[in-house]
């Protein structure tokens, strides 16, 4: 547990537990860590707020503000014991459930229905009832079962002073049942900053801490939440805002970031940032490390790159999500040019960062069959690290879902299996068997020791610096799948379980049959990381000491030369990418023709 709280020895108490919930694994438990991986940059937010609200006073300055904050994928959560907590503290607060996306939904109304049981308020906020508020006609089922319990239910984003009001209502035991902001978006310059407490970051891999610099996008991706809660407006902190919370986060200890943006590389600050950051770099000696996201069209922004690897940007996500231009322009993805995917990851690839992309799985076009061959063509020809499979899922908040909930197209009513790792809907041409059997097959199929090997060799031509970091990151890719059954962005290091934790309405185990199985599957997979490690650390010294490990060449980082349009498979395999090359053919010729022109002919269409 983390705390914090305004002053000490006051008179009158008011405890604000803020709790990130995790979501139940397929036998009901919920899915705990010693050590989680990725942070929670809602409870970074909601914590700066809070403290905020603290320093300020704002219940009056004869009552002590005490902040709780617990992230549930890496801490158990005991109800009884918060509660009592806040007994002894003079009992008054409130419990907020932060961040709750639809998969967290149930484990968040059971957490939540727990602490109304011991006689504490509670709210709820986050992307599912962000979202549905704002894509659906009336509040769904489970959303007015919260409120019936005595839930608050919070829609919408809390700076611009908006959490000052849930906290004084809770003071006042008057919390409404529903606030709802979503139709005024606040500004984020000069606002307080998201931070984790350094107990708290030490609770993740790495000591990896989050913070976003900016929200929304201006896509119209149709799988998308985001644009729907954020909307599609971009919103931006100021590069002074960045300058605090970095040395806010310097002082604790504290230097490796997810930057939570959706796409970094639409910031209209983005210059500027990374320019305080390489200042504080180069001029201060300070250290920052960062995973940021940005789009496939990210490399034609002239020194976007150059200065974010500079600035300490080692690890790059991209919303991939397919090479067959007719998936992606079903999914309005139009921003996704597969003739452009090879130039921008070789060019992060030369400055130094490793790449990770997302890869949707379902969309109307695929099939099984074809799938694998996708998966084998990205292998051959896309300089690509890590690769990352989702379940094409139609989650509360995006346009997929509203549509097929219009549609009367059977959903899955459990909302904990919205993780992107289960199926939840029905596909047009491969049954449901072998859409699963396809989302198994192929992260099998891209994470071969072949592959492995492959992919640290490329690596490894461009120095020894990040092969240790790319290393450790496509072998927790591989343990999480092969052994623990999760998608490896809800990994993490050594699996907890707890008997009496189990989703209510499964049956609880005998501790006969509980306990023994717990030790036994820990013990297996245990030994599975340890021959795990030992095979990927011999794949990396394979790679280091190869004689030609610098001239190392395939594929996919040769240079790229206008041959490789006309016999790579990336651009033939499908019509959509046969359209796409023919695309910039023409685009090509064009500018080709305007450049050869004399400039007094090109001057009047240029007015």
């Amino acid at each position: 547990m983390a705390s914090a709280s305004t002053r000490e020895n006051s008179g009158r108490v008011f405890n604000v537990v803020l709790i990130k919930p995790t979501h139940y694994d397929d036998q009901g438990y919920p899915i705990q860590w010693l050590r989680s991986a990725i942070p929670s940059n809602t409870l970074a937010c909601m914590y700066g707020l809070a403290q905020d609200a603290a320093r300020r006073q704002i219940l009056g300055s004869d009552v002590e503000l005490r902040l709780h904050t617990f992230d549930e994928t890496n801490t158990r959560i005991r109800p009884k014991e918060i509660a009592r907590m806040v007994r002894e503290a003079g009992g008054d607060g409130m419990v907020c459930l932060v961040g709750v996306q639809s998969n967290q939904f149930p484990r968040a109304v059971d957490l939540a229905r727990m602490f109304r049981a011991e006689g504490l308020q509670v709210g709820i906020g986050g992307f599912h009832v962000s979202g549905c508020l704002a894509m659906l006609p009336e509040l769904p089922p489970e959303i007015r079962e919260a409120q019936a319990l005595g839930i608050s239910i919070f829609a919408g984003e809390s700076e611009n002073h908006r959490f000052d009001g849930v906290l004084r209502d809770a003071f006042a035991h008057k919390l409404q049942p529903l606030y709802n902001y979503l139709d005024d978006l606040p500004g984020l310059e000069g606002e307080p900053l998201p931070i984790l407490p350094r107990a708290r970051v030490s609770r993740t891999m790495g000591k990896l801490s989050s913070l976003d610099f900016g929200r929304g996008c201006p896509y119209q991706c149709s799988f998308c939440t985001i644009i729907n809660v954020q909307g599609r407006k971009s919103r931006f902190r100021n590069a002074d805002d960045l300058e605090r919370i970095l040395r806010e986060n310097q002082a604790q200890g504290v230097n490796r970031f997810f930057i939570t943006d959706d796409n970094f590389a639409r910031n209209a600050q983005w210059e500027q940032l990374f320019d305080r950051i390489i200042k504080l770099r180069e001029e201060e000696g300070m250290f920052f490390g960062f995973t940021i996201q940005v789009d496939t069209l990210c490399h034609k922004i002239p020194n976007f790159i150059e200065k974010a690897t500079r600035a300490g940007a080692n690890r790059v996500f991209i919303g991939l999500e397919n090479i067959n231009p007719d998936n992606l322009i079903e999914a309005k993805k139009r921003q996704n040019k597969i003739t452009e995917y090879r130039a921008m990851l070789q060019k992060w690839r030369e400055h130094g960062a490793h790449t990770a992309a997302g890869y949707i799985l379902g969309f109307p076009a695929d099939t099984k069959e074809s799938i694998l061959r996708d998966i084998e063509i990205i292998k051959r020809e896309l300089p690509l690290d890590i690769l990352e499979f989702f379940f094409l899922t139609p989650l509360p908040g995006s346009e997929d879902h509203q549509r097929l909930l219009a549609k009367g197209v059977w959903m899955d009513p459990d909302l904990n299996k919205y993780d992107l790792n289960h199926r939840v809907t029905h596909h047009a041409k491969m049954s449901d068997a072998e859409w699963e059997d396809a989302y198994r097959s192929a992260w099998a199929a891209y994470y071969t020791d072949d592959h492995m090997k492959t992919v640290l060799r490329r690596s490894a031509v461009h120095g020894l610096r990040g092969i240790k970091s790319l290393r450790s990151k496509l072998l927790m890719f591989h343990i999480m799948i092969k052994y623990e059954g999760v998608h490896p962005l809800e990994g993490g290091a050594l699996r907890l379980k707890f008997r009496k934790d189990r989703r209510p309405g499964m049956k609880l185990e005998s501790p006969f049959v509980f306990y023994p199985r717990y030790a036994f599957k820990t013990l297996r997979n245990a030994l599975g990381y340890w021959l795990t490690i030992r095979k990927f650390d011999r794949f990396m010294k394979e790679a280091v000491e190869a004689p030609d490990r610098e001239a190392y060449t395939d594929r996919a980082v040769a240079p790229q030369s206008a041959e490789d349009f006309e016999d790579m498979a990336l651009y033939h395999a499908t019509t959509g990418g046969e359209a796409a090359l023919a695309r910039k053919k023409r685009d090509e010729a064009i500018r080709k023709g305007a450049a050869q022109k004399p400039a007094d002919v090109i001057a009047p269409a240029a007015e």
